[in-house]
């Protein structure tokens, strides 16, 4: 599902004193297959986009088009859509209630999917349940607040993905967690883009989550999209970040830093890459050079 907006606008208690406009003519293409990054600071208008894209917020103004359903149109199937663009919000593991995993799981699906049997539920529970690596056999049967704070927001996640989504959106994904936990996270979110969810859009202020993991990134600042594009062609322009008053990841400091010092680095700014370019730079400027070699042999 592509997913275009179109000078989108977006207003908080239209018409009254504490008026707030939140996107203010926002363009913006995420194609379909990306793994996406939108960064941004508080009140840049990071939620209401990505709030609109399943019309948890209804379109008030512009354009908006998710794969073929078109938000403009009053008759849009919007409960059809919500099924196909899946919303994990921050600190998911917050929002489960239900008594069981299975129950909390199943929750979303039985609402999508109105006469659903139980044989179905359950092995779509299952199935979303082994996607998020969690075994239904151990925790089917138990409340969520009898598990771990990770495994909690493993099972918030396939109560997400159980309706297999095309799009899943993630606000903050790997808030709170440790660095461990990121990365054990930011894996399961590559291998539910692979096998699972055709699109992947993360809302992150990690600026090295977007670097390392996304395809594609867009930066908003004041309700609109400032700098859209590869994680190395954002990141290579510190100075603009710098005065939206964003930082860059370590791995593009580090090369600021031997950028000062005269010594180049061409990277995408994800950490391998990084390392591979400075120590292949290193080990370049180690080895003798072929006529010096040839002088010495002669001697």
């Amino acid at each position: 599902m592509r997913i275009v907006a179109k000078g989108l606008t977006y207003v908080y208690n239209p018409k009254s004193p504490f008026a707030t406009q939140a996107l203010k003519g926002m363009d913006l293409t995420i194609e379909e297959g990306e793994f996406f990054g939108i960064i941004g600071h508080t009140g840049s208008g990071k939620s209401t986009f990505v709030q609109h894209l399943n019309a948890l917020i209804r379109l008030t103004g512009g354009e908006l088009k998710v794969g073929d359903y078109d938000l403009a149109e009053k008759k849009c199937k919007v409960l059809e859509l919500r099924s196909k663009v899946g919303m994990v919000f921050q600190y998911p593991e917050y929002q489960l209630f239900a008594e069981t995993v299975k129950k909390d799981v199943a929750f979303g699906l039985k609402n999508f999917r109105k006469g659903i049997s139980e044989e179905e539920t359950e092995a779509a529970v299952r199935e979303a349940l082994r996607v998020a690596g969690i075994e239904y056999d151990e925790v089917a049967e138990k409340s969520p607040f009898e598990l771990s704070g990770g495994q909690r927001r493993r099972v918030a996640i396939a109560g997400v993905i159980v309706t297999k989504p095309e799009v899943l959106i993630l606000d903050e994904p790997a808030a709170g967690l440790d660095p461990l936990g990121k990365k054990e996270l930011m894996e399961l979110l590559h291998a539910i883009h692979g096998q699972w969810c055709k699109t992947i859009v993360i809302v992150s202020h990690d600026m090295d989550e977007i670097a390392e993991n996304c395809t594609r990134a867009a930066v908003f600042s004041e309700g609109k999209v400032a700098l859209c594009g590869t994680p190395q062609e954002i990141f290579s322009q510190g100075e603009a970040l710098a005065a939206m008053g964003l930082d860059v990841p370590v791995t593009a400091r580090c090369a600021q830093l031997l950028r000062a010092r005269g010594i180049a680095v061409e990277t995408d700014f994800t950490c391998d890459d990084f390392v591979k370019k400075v120590l292949a730079l290193r080990a370049a400027a180690c080895t003798p050079a072929a006529g010096a070699e040839g002088g010495d042999d002669a001697q």
